[in-house]
């Protein structure tokens, strides 16, 4: 899958945005804040760990979901969300 399929989903960008701020979530508090329904971020997470920007550890039925940093794509991505953010502030008038 290119990258142009991975990003091109609101959804994934979104649930890429939460675990880069938050750090690890479960399925439901990542749906929660994303504005989505579990199957559809259960999806979304499926794609994202098979290109190694997610990872998950499992807690007996409870899946916590994170970042993956290790990844150098994920990191590029994780610098890409930091920047956006920094840049997105409102700019303060001098006066």
């Amino acid at each position: 899958m290119a990258i142009e399929e991975v990003l091109s989903s609101k959804g994934r960008v979104k649930i890429l945005r939460i675990l880069t701020e938050i750090g690890e979530l479960n399925i439901s508090e990542i749906a929660r804040r994303a504005g989505l329904n579990y199957a559809t971020t259960n999806r979304h997470l499926g794609v994202l760990e098979e290109h190694g920007l997610v990872r998950h550890k499992r807690f007996g039925r409870i899946r916590i979901f994170r970042f993956n940093e290790a990844n150098p794509k994920a990191e590029l991505i994780g610098r890409l969300m930091e920047l956006w953010k920094q840049t997105d502030k409102p700019k303060q008038s001098v006066r």
